[in-house]
């Protein structure tokens, strides 16, 4: 029995790192390396290195970077279910990282697209009997339906993060959250886009009522989120059962933590993991899981690389 299970994405990671950003037309000499990544499989990472029993369920290519994915796996002792799509290849994100931390990130999704609602059924039992389940956008829009489906059918909590940016993301698998967790760019695209409720560009800088009520147009219960060095901020309704463990209000701002940052790559991914990872440990005080998530995400931002740098149960005690 699993108490959170991950749907979503394996992505592998052909990172460079220089100085200053190229212009368009311009090459500049940095350095190289290669890991595992994708929100999904970097957000499983987080949680299983918390001592948090969890499920990764993707899709991969039948190439070496499916070769490196297991083989990875079964050095963290990280359950995964891995479709396997010959006629795709592993997803590939090409990452570019600047002396300041900041990156710029294409991403392939190859197999992810190819991830399907069969797979995902296939699993029904463990998603069934899991605390959580936390998805993305990084792959098949439908299969990660189709997860959530199972998941609020069954009563098992469900967490949104909505990233990255996709077209094809649904009022359906929307209004299936019980906890949406978007950064501020991601959180206009849906209002804008999806939810037809039209907030400025800029929302994050307004005074916190008029977050929080723009967090309730979202029609979400609990929202969370993600500000980079500005922390993060909840949001939740009155009816949400996550508002009687907090005894903040119906909102508030949660610090992000102080450290020596030297990637921000996947510091979103380590905050979803950790959050439900924190979730499991703090089951009646939301706050704590909230801030137990910040750590992990601070910590992760202190390594290069993404599902690498997710930090362990040792390192966020120590912290």
């Amino acid at each position: 029995m699993f108490d959170v299970v991950v749907v979503g994405s394996y992505v592998q990671d052909l990172a460079f790192n220089t100085e200053i950003f190229p212009a368009p037309g311009e090459t500049r000499i940095g350095t190289f390396r290669t890991g595992p990544g994708g929100k999904g499989f970097n957000q499983a990472v987080a949680c299983n290195r918390l001592g948090v029993k969890t499920l990764f369920i993707g899709a991969v290519g039948d190439d070496i970077f499916a070769k490196g994915v297991r083989d990875f796996i079964a050095s963290e002792d990280l359950t995964a279910e891995l479709q396997v799509c010959p006629d795709h290849p592993t997803g590939a994100a090409s990452i570019v990282v600047n002396a300041d931390a900041q990156n710029l990130i294409v991403v392939a999704l190859g197999a992810n697209d190819h991830l399907s609602g069969d797979h995902i059924s296939a699993f029904a039992s463990q998603i069934s009997q899991a605390k959580f389940i936390v998805c993305q956008v990084e792959n098949d829009i439908q299969a990660t339906e189709a997860a959530m489906r199972i998941a609020r059918e069954q009563g098992v909590t469900t967490i949104l993060n909505p990233a990255p940016i996709n077209d094809g993301l649904t009022l359906e698998l929307v209004q299936r959250a019980d906890i949406l967790v978007p950064n501020e760019t991601e959180f206009v695209f849906l209002m804008n886009n999806v939810l037809n409720q039209n907030i400025p560009q800029d929302f994050w800088l307004q005074d916190d009522a008029s977050i929080h009520n723009y967090c309730r147009q979202s029609g979400v219960s609990t929202v969370v989120l993600t500000l980079g060095d500005k922390g993060c901020f909840v949001s939740f309704d009155e009816a949400s059962g996550h508002a009687g463990k907090s005894s903040d209000g119906l909102y508030y701002r949660v610090a992000a933590t102080s450290v020596d940052v030297k990637d921000t790559t996947g510091a979103g991914d380590a905050f979803n993991g950790g959050l439900a990872a924190g979730l499991v440990r703090f089951p009646d005080d939301f706050r704590a899981a909230i801030e137990y998530a910040n750590k992990v995400a601070g910590l992760s931002t202190t390594k290069h690389g993404t599902a690498p740098a997710m930090p362990t149960l040792s390192e966020v005690e120590a912290a």
